[in-house]
């Protein structure tokens, strides 16, 4: 079979034929129609990701047909449509993840192949208003955001929403999330066109700011009618003392990355004087995964792809992402 590959830091993606795995008892082998990009691929291919492996086949995202069954998988069935759960190994808490819990695409092969070899309990129906793009766009992001959003911060309707970075594919499927669930979402972006696509969409959100603007936070507060009761953000930096200053008494902050590096000063007094919670999120369980997939059918919601390139173009694909330039999710069409 194809498949990308990344032999090591600092280089491209290779497009290689290596051998079509197998599976194993309790195991499914996918065909996959499309695979996702993430930020994390480019980290990997930078060194900058724990547990290095190399020679690795990039990806955590796809959706393709069962293809082949290994011994006592009754659960599907050849040729059924599925999406696949991005994680390996969550473990039975569902507070955290445990010690051996890791992502596909480093170190176990990805999806950025025309085949895999996953655990049958691993595999979920696709959603069937989904083509093969749009459901390869929503594992790792949606489970992401629906684990912020719902189980971390515990949204409820009608709240005030800020979602920071909007040009990201987790937090355009957040603002999407909490709007779909009665929200009044604002986002931010650092690009004023991208914003402008981005409130564009038909997604329901409110409006939103550049946060390269002066005095961001407080405008977009004034704009809103009061403080954020939930803010999701994926910065942290110095941009998150903003952030304290803007949210509600009793507000949920939740950040499931740090792009924007360590927070320099975090002061006590506006964290407890306004009874503020602060929560970290990654990924999510395989029941985080399920709730997610029963809310998006709920919704009939459809994840926004900005780009597809063949799987040929993988590396093409890569710098793309890495320049910036995409709203939504970037895919690769496998076949």
């Amino acid at each position: 079979m194809l498949a990308l590959q990344q032999d090591a830091p600092h280089q491209p993606a290779v497009l290689r034929e290596i051998p079509t795995p197998q599976p194993a008892a309790g195991q499914v082998l996918v065909k996959l129609h499309a695979t996702a990009l993430n930020h994390r691929d480019v980290w990997i291919q930078k060194g900058q990701y724990a547990g290095l492996k190399f020679p690795s086949t990039l990806g955590a995202d796809g959706s393709g047909e069962i293809a082949a069954l290994g011994e006592g998988v009754s659960q599907v069935a050849i040729g059924d449509a599925v999406i696949i759960y991005p994680g390996v190994e969550w473990g039975d808490n569902q507070k955290t993840q445990g010690r051996d819990f890791r992502v596909l695409g480093m170190p176990d092969p990805g999806t950025f192949a025309e085949y895999i070899v996953v655990p049958a309990s691993y595999v979920r129906p696709r959603p069937t208003h989904l083509d093969w793009a749009q459901a390869a766009a929503l594992p790792l992001a949606g489970l992401t955001a629906y684990r912020a959003a719902f189980a971390r911060a515990q949204l409820q309707p009608g709240e005030r929403v800020l979602v920071t970075g909007v040009g990201g594919g987790v937090a355009l499927v957040a603002a999407q999330f909490c709007a779909a669930a009665g929200a009044d979402v604002w986002v931010t972006s650092g690009e004023e066109e991208k914003l402008a696509r981005a409130l564009a969409l038909p997604l329901g959100l409110r409006g939103g700011i550049s946060y390269r603007t002066e005095n961001w936070a407080r405008t977009l507060a004034k704009q809103a009618g009061g403080n954020f009761d939930v803010i999701i953000d994926s910065a942290a930096g110095a941009a998150f003392g903003a952030l304290l200053d803007v949210a509600a008494p009793g507000g949920r902050i939740v950040f499931y990355g740090g792009t924007l590096g360590n927070i320099p000063q975090l002061p006590p007094a506006k964290v407890f004087w306004k009874q503020l919670s602060l929560l970290g999120s990654s990924m999510g369980s395989e029941q985080d995964f399920d709730a997610m997939l029963t809310f998006v059918n709920e919704h009939q919601l459809v994840p926004v792809v900005d780009r597809t390139f063949a799987l040929a173009e993988g590396e093409a694909a890569l710098r793309y992402l890495e320049a910036g330039e995409q709203l939504g999710k970037v895919v690769l069409a496998v076949g």
